[in-house]
């Protein structure tokens, strides 16, 4: 398809010029270019898909970036980096020093705001609507926020502060009824009675002092310009409900949501997927997680499956298919997936909360206060732990350990393989008096027969994988793999012996205590903050303990990891194979040196 209005713009300025009779052709442009990158370059299709003609609209009508336009998520604005000076990079788009995957403020002027859990657009927006009322500053403030992500608890924070403000501040709902997986909860079923024209009660958003308006079509540019142009003399707080489709444009994307949300490779023209040829791939770690807690509960009818929003990406639909009274998606709400599974607690159920790592950050307060101060037995499994890779900085989940690591009564737990986490949700459906994290990483395990016969595990225990003389290597989870690699180049590979520490809390001391007293020297290697984490409790225990020995720690620097694959990642952390190895041949020569 000829580009030829979009070749054109390469700011909203140039945008701004175009009659509103071309603006229908520029989103079939804009909607192909979308598609032909993703296609080849992957990332999130489906979200930026539903709202190219509501993008246009917005930068049309409203004078960005004096005007602040914030997105919630960023999973939207694909369309909103292209036509804002970044067409021409757009194919970098969450590879290496390219684009970020999100809006990001160190990218562009235009991204006013760094977007990458959901739910925080309306308090951004706000936050900048009183600045500009403090500073007589003339602007108008707009956040997009999806309908899943306006069920947040977050989300409604920000609204109820606006509501009782005269704020210059619009919010515009997009309501596609699905977020990564279909919008779940009562405000989902209101928005739908909405739509439906079947909503007897009073307009909520009308009831928190918003100027309500809609809901009307999407899709339609004429009437988002219109109405969009009409708000702008609006005072106040103002709320503007439109309704979308996911992944429009894109008949495949728009039937299969879920799947289309980031697609991986697919055909532009036709749409399908890029097949993978090899059928015979290890297990994912979410579907080991998915397929265990399955099994278990079949069997243990105390277990409960949560997870805020990702029964996909967590593969906790499994066991909500086959026992839907048993597992929950709570929508995008961690605080309450976290104080719902302390409750369950209370009463003898035994919950699994799923949680992607970087996720749990925001539920913090109640992993401390709800589950380990009352020492609650929930089991928290935390996916997407380590270096996730081309989501970047607000998706890599590099900081669990550490900030784990300082709760009382918490064990933490990163099984190396698939047969050890299927082995430690075994053992702790058995029975538990205390709260325990389970953290594994995105992607696929490095082995394919996994599925043996449960064995239990011992809390606290570490596991001697390799025995030697000369160096200790101390691993923590998966990262176990790269050891093995880097152990087998080394020149004196037999005198190096490699630990699986299994336990970051509680630490094996007995283990630590053998390791000490007969190697000369430590490696320490995680995959998440050398600040905090795992090498600092091996540091602590040989500093109370007066070990002499040296101890070189290797995990993430104490600084944001952008986007790359995670192999690239890994190298720029010096977590690779190569640089494990020289660390090691590093530490030796040291010790040999004297």
């Amino acid at each position: 398809m000829s580009n030829g209005l979009l070749n054109q713009i390469n700011s909203p300025a140039d945008l701004r010029n175009l009659k509103i009779e071309d603006l229908t052709a520029l989103s079939k442009e804009l909607r192909q270019f979308i598609i032909d990158i993703v296609a080849t370059k992957e990332g999130h299709l489906g979200a930026s898909l539903g709202v190219v003609e509501l993008t246009i609209a917005l930068h049309y009508v409203y004078k960005t970036p004096n005007d602040l336009l914030i997105w919630d998520v960023g999973h939207q604005a694909y369309g909103h980096k292209i036509l804002t000076g970044r067409k021409n990079v757009f194919h970098t788009n969450r590879q290496l020093e390219g684009l970020s995957g999100f809006p990001n403020r160190s990218e562009s002027e235009f991204d006013t705001f760094g977007v990458g859990h959901s739910s925080t657009s309306i308090s951004a927006a706000l936050g900048m609507a009183i600045a500009s009322q403090l500073k007589n500053e003339n602007r108008h403030h707009i956040a997009v926020i999806g309908d899943a992500s306006i069920a947040s608890g977050m989300a409604f924070e920000g609204l109820n502060h606006a509501g009782v403000t005269n704020a210059n501040l619009l919010v515009i709902l997009n309501d596609n009824a699905i977020g990564i997986d279909p919008s779940v909860g009562a405000l989902k079923q209101y928005l739908t009675n909405v739509k439906k024209g079947t909503q007897k009660q009073d307009n909520i958003f009308e009831a928190l002092n918003f100027d309500y308006s809609g809901p009307i079509d999407g899709h339609n540019l004429p009437l988002l310009i219109s109405e969009l142009e009409r708000l702008k003399s609006v005072n106040g707080p103002k709320l503007l409900h439109i309704i979308t489709t996911k992944g429009k444009g894109l008949k495949q994307a728009e039937q299969d949501q879920v799947k289309y949300h980031a697609p991986g490779k697919f055909n532009a023209e036709t749409g399908e997927l890029v097949k993978n040829i090899n059928n015979n791939n290890p297990p994912k770690y979410q579907d080991v997680f998915g397929e265990t807690i399955l099994e278990l509960a079949l069997k243990n009818k105390n277990i409960i499956g949560i997870t805020p929003a990702m029964p996909t990406g967590s593969s906790l639909k499994y066991m909500m298919d086959a026992i839907p009274d048993r597992a929950f998606d709570v929508g995008i709400a961690e605080q309450h997936a976290v104080t719902l599974a302390a409750g369950m607690a209370t009463q003898g159920l035994i919950p699994f909360c799923n949680i992607y790592s970087t996720f749990l950050q925001r539920a913090y307060d109640q992993i401390i206060h709800d589950v380990a101060l009352q020492n609650l037995p929930v089991i928290f499994c935390l996916d997407r732990a380590g270096l996730v890779g081309e989501d970047g900085a607000t998706h890599h989940g590099v900081f669990d350990l550490a900030y784990l690591n300082c709760i009382p009564n918490l064990v933490i737990f990163a099984p190396r393989d698939p047969i050890a986490l299927r082995n430690i949700m075994y053992t702790v459906q058995l029975g538990i008096d205390f709260p325990i994290a389970i953290r594994y990483p995105r992607g696929r395990a490095h082995i394919k027969d996994w599925k043996k016969p449960f064995k239990s595990v011992e809390i606290g225990k570490g596991v001697c994988l390799k025995k030697g003389k000369s160096i200790a290597v101390l691993s923590i989870g998966t990262m176990a793999k790269n050891v093995e690699l880097a152990i087998s180049e080394c020149k004196f590979s037999d005198e190096i012996g490699h630990y699986d520490m299994q336990f970051v809390k509680p630490i094996d001391e007995k283990l630590l205590h053998k390791i000490f007293k007969e190697y000369t020297g430590v490696v320490t290697i995680e995959d998440g903050t050398i600040i905090g984490g795992f090498g600092s409790s091996v540091l602590d225990f040989a500093n109370k303990n007066n070990y002499k020995k040296p101890i070189k720690l290797l995990g993430i620097k104490d600084e944001f990891v952008e986007h790359g694959t995670v192999s690239q990642l890994q190298l720029s952390q010096h977590l690779d194979v190569a640089s494990i190895k020289r660390e090691i041949d590093n530490l030796r020569l040291i010790i040999d040196n004297g």
